[in-house]
């Protein structure tokens, strides 16, 4: 089951549609859904995840607690607003589209994709792009 909260002032539109993307997704890459949660988020408060539970003090877009067993995602993923914002005027794109990249980005990542390496960062970036490409609901 995919589910989505809110911790600041933001409301996801489309839910039913990126609930269905997103297990379109999750099936391609030959996994199961399972329990997944979107919480999007401020800065401040991703921060804090970040600082407490990686101990890194930087402010990041997203943050994924992959909690997957065998090929079947459970997942929290935290996805700060205030980044999505900026990222989309960054990379010159829509809010949707920066958001649509950053929700995708953390079920690839409960996938085995990775982005550490250049190398695994260019593959994240295909499964990324070839993902939206699938949105038919826009």
């Amino acid at each position: 089951m995919i589910e989505f909260f809110s911790e600041n002032d933001f409301s996801i539109t489309l839910e039913n549609e990126i609930r269905t993307w997103v297990e379109a997704i999750i099936a391609k890459e030959g996994y199961e859904t399972g329990d997944i949660s979107f919480v999007f988020c401020s800065d401040q408060y991703l921060l804090e995840l970040n600082k407490q539970y990686l101990s890194h003090d930087t402010y990041t877009d997203i943050i994924t607690f992959d909690y997957s067993l065998n090929k079947e995602v459970h997942a929290e993923i935290y996805i700060s607003t205030d980044r999505v914002a900026e990222n989309r005027e960054r990379f010159s794109s829509s809010f949707e589209d920066e958001l649509h990249r950053v929700i995708i980005h953390g079920i690839l990542h409960c996938c085995g994709y990775g982005d550490k390496s250049e190398t695994s960062k260019q593959a994240m970036r295909k499964a990324e792009d070839a993902a939206l490409q699938l949105r038919s609901f826009l």
